[in-house]
């Protein structure tokens, strides 16, 4: 199967993609409401919730390595594998440090399943249909982190939190495991890179230094880094206004809703203004509206913000993603892949430690002003960012003459 040929590998990878993302959207909370019930304290919640960011760093380059010089399918297989075992097991052990340890496990399987999942996409998608492909695949994400919070939600609560959140987690890794009925021969071995030797691989600095991949990152950065504070700080600026936990549930919901619908629509947008242009808009506007929530603006006119804004932050993931592929060096695509999640996790350690110290200094307000100038930045950069980034210059033209000349010209 020639890349761009029967697209129901993507189908299935998006319905699993969905049932693990969904497991780990449902486990992340009730890990903390377990955590408290075994006396944890705020501090030792947020140690814990930070080993699921942090532990799979350490990984991310090399299974990058790994995917770049072999197939990318079995990873997607670990990854559930160590996504259903930590979330069940994080239920089952009555430790902290078991379940700092098991939350890792549970990161890490995260990491190899986005990897292998991502890497397939780049390498069975066309390269006009990648943009595309991108954000089908996210779709998926979208439905787990919708889907999951509603479902623990319902599974936790009572006088017995300890019990209930256990129940939570060993749900969730049930639920990771039905990926596994969707991944059977997802990958065309006929698209599988050609085994290199280790002395060709190419170095971490020349990726980084990349036209297009520094900005690509930035840009994934910011639109996660976003989406995180948001749901976490968007309850708190609730209790201030007196706005109902039921109503930021549904202005929560209505932002998730609003990035699936943009992912669905994202094809005719990309005619319509290009990579570069759509990419620069969306995070212009997502900085607006991020620095609007701050305002001390009636719920009525909230809804419309967070579903205009969640829209807006719908495009940055699928797109930094073709822009990353795309601007990295072929033989070093899942390197760079590895390389923005590892932003990723980054920013998902930093942003809530950052957006904590100015909500103490300046209000629980303030983060949103934080998120609306580090995508303001984003959107400078997606401006500067190239349309075809040099080196990767999409099909090869007919004729040796006109195909030389667009690499020389780096179009």
């Amino acid at each position: 199967m020639a890349p761009g040929g029967n697209r129901g590998w993507l189908l299935r990878l998006v319905l699993a993609f969905g049932f693990a993302q969904g497991a780990v959207s449902m486990a992340r909370p009730a890990v903390s409401y377990r955590a408290l019930a075994l006396g944890a304290d705020e501090r030792a919640v947020g140690v814990i919730a930070g080993v699921y960011a942090l532990l799979p760093l350490f990984a991310a380059v090399p299974l990058g390595r790994r995917t770049d010089h072999g197939r990318c399918a079995p990873l997607l297989p670990a990854g559930v594998v160590l996504i259903s075992g930590g979330c069940a097991l994080s239920g089952l052990v009555n430790s902290l440090w078991a379940m700092a340890l098991w939350s890792g496990v549970m990161g890490l399987g995260h990491l190899c399943f986005v990897i292998g999942a991502q890497s397939l996409v780049a390498r069975q998608s066309a390269p006009h249909e990648q943009d595309r492909d991108f954000g089908h695949f996210t779709i998926g994400a979208s439905l787990g982190q919708l889907i999951g919070p509603i479902a623990a939600g319902a599974l936790i609560g009572g006088p017995d939190m300890a019990h209930s959140s256990a129940l939570a987690l060993v749900v969730a890794g049930a639920g990771a495991a039905v990926a596994f009925t969707s991944l059977w021969r997802i990958e065309d071995r006929t698209a599988v890179m050609p085994s290199r030797p280790r002395g060709d691989r190419v170095p971490v600095g020349r990726i980084l230094r990349a036209r297009g991949v520094p900005a690509g990152m930035l840009i994934s950065l910011s639109v996660l880094s976003a989406t995180d504070i948001l749901t976490a700080y968007l309850p708190v600026v609730g209790e201030h206004r007196a706005i109902a936990p039921s109503v930021v549930g549904v202005l929560l919901s209505l932002r998730a809703g609003a990035t699936i619908a943009c992912r669905l629509v994202l094809t005719p947008l990309l005619r319509l203004l290009g990579r570069p242009a759509l990419l620069t808009l969306t995070c212009l506007l997502a900085a607006v509206l991020c620095a609007g929530v701050a305002l001390p603006v009636p719920v009525w006119a909230l809804g419309p913000m967070l579903t205009a804004l969640g829209f807006c932050l719908g495009v940055g993931q699928p797109l930094s993603m073709t822009t990353v592929v795309r601007a990295a060096p072929e033989a070093a695509r899942s390197t760079a892949l590895a390389l923005r999640l590892t932003g990723n996790r980054l920013g998902q350690a930093a942003a809530p430690a950052a957006a904590g110290l100015v909500a103490g200094v300046a209000g629980v307000a303030a983060p949103f002003v934080m998120l609306g100038a580090l995508l303001l930045l984003s959107s400078a950069v997606a401006l500067r960012s190239p349309e075809r980034p040099e080196g990767r210059v999409g099909p090869p033209r007919r004729g040796r003459a006109r195909s030389g000349l667009r690499r020389t010209s780096g179009l």
